[in-house]
């Protein structure tokens, strides 16, 4: 129990550089927006990393209840939040010299990107099991369901360069994180 403020401080500094890319990201087309034209997929999964890492946060918290840490939980732990802040990175690279823009940029890294957000949702339920088998059950078949989704849907993007596929994936993957967050914690 003494250890899990040591490694949430270590979690929240990449889990805090991971919004920051976010942010800066974000704010440069209010600062600069003749620069680069918006691509509004690309702007829908940065959207959509920021409320996945709000909902990560809140979703570490229990972890207060591991009783028993060790050095390899800890690597797990921290393997993951990496997870998230190179899929940020991947959404806002430092330069874009090479590209015609954002969208050309998205959809030649979308294999790395996607790839990455696979990794993150069989990444998840290993972060899951740590917080217990009871905790993991309690989650009902749904968050199965749901993480092998991803993974199916992330493989597709993969290979996919659908403007369709992509508008459609990126909107359903936003509705419905936000539906299963308000399930998860609001129950009236």
């Amino acid at each position: 129990m003494e250890q899990y403020p040591h490694i949430r401080i270590l979690m929240g500094i990449v889990l805090g550089l991971s919004i920051t890319t976010l942010l800066k990201g974000l704010a440069q087309f209010v600062q600069h927006p003749d620069r680069q034209k918006v691509y509004w997929i690309h702007i829908g999964w940065a959207v959509t990393m920021f409320v996945l890492l709000v909902h990560f946060w809140w979703w570490e918290y229990r972890l207060v209840h591991v009783s028993e840490w060790t050095f390899l939980k800890y690597g797990f732990l921290i393997s993951y939040i990496v997870l998230f802040f190179l899929m940020c990175t991947l959404l806002f690279p430092d330069d874009l010299r090479d590209y015609a823009g954002y969208r050309d940029y998205f959809i030649s890294r979308r294999r790395w990107f996607f790839g990455l957000m696979a990794l993150s949702y069989v990444v998840d339920m290993g972060d899951t099991l740590i917080k217990g088998r009871s905790y993991f059950a309690g989650l009902g078949h749904e968050y199965l369901f749901r993480n092998t989704g991803y993974v199916l849907l992330c493989l597709v993007a993969m290979r996919t360069r659908s403007q369709r596929f992509h508008a459609a994936f990126v909107v359903a993957a936003l509705l419905y994180e936000l539906s299963w967050i308000y399930r998860l914690y609001e129950r009236l």
